[in-house]
């Protein structure tokens, strides 16, 4: 699959993850440092915002929105997922006030090769939302079609609207 970066057309590791299908195995790593498995993740509703870097407006734009959002949904689980380093979000998050949502680094790019969201290219993963429910089953996929856009919030909080009902 392709998906452009100001206009260019860049190549995505393979197929990405889509609706129906289960979380492949990944590792991330928390601001901690420990690792997080795909398991960890599994047991409720889960709303995965994918970032290519946060460091960049449009990923500060998609994490801000995030974490305003949380609040209205106490009983699910907002992570945002980059390829900084868990060192690089921890002082982003610091520096930007953001502290509803659980970060998540791919710096190993484990999550990004699993799902295929990896762009070779640049050595990032390609933006994306993935609501996927407590057994690990993916209910929404949106890959953004042109990385420096945001994605289409109303359009997956309204499947989370409806999952939670």
């Amino acid at each position: 699959m392709n998906v452009t970066v100001e206009g260019k057309i860049v190549e995505l590791e393979g197929t990405p993850v889509a609706v129906g299908e289960t979380l492949p195995h990944f590792k991330l790593e928390d601001d901690s440092g420990n690792k997080v498995k795909t398991a960890d993740l599994i047991g409720q509703l889960t709303l995965i915002s994918v970032v290519p870097d946060l460091n960049t407006g449009t990923c500060t734009l998609q994490t801000r929105h995030f974490n305003k959002t949380v609040d209205q949904y106490p009983n699910i689980q907002f992570l945002t997922i980059s390829t900084n380093t868990p060192a690089e979000q921890k002082d982003w998050c610091a520096a930007e006030g953001i502290n509803n949502l659980k970060m998540l680094s791919d710096e190993q790019e484990s999550f990004g090769y699993a799902m295929n969201l990896y762009v070779p290219a640049l050595g990032f993963d390609t933006r994306a939302l993935y609501i996927v429910d407590a057994s690990g089953t993916v209910q929404y996929a949106q890959i953004v079609p042109e990385v420096a856009d945001e994605p289409d919030y109303d359009d997956a909080l309204k499947v989370l609207n409806q999952l939670m009902s």
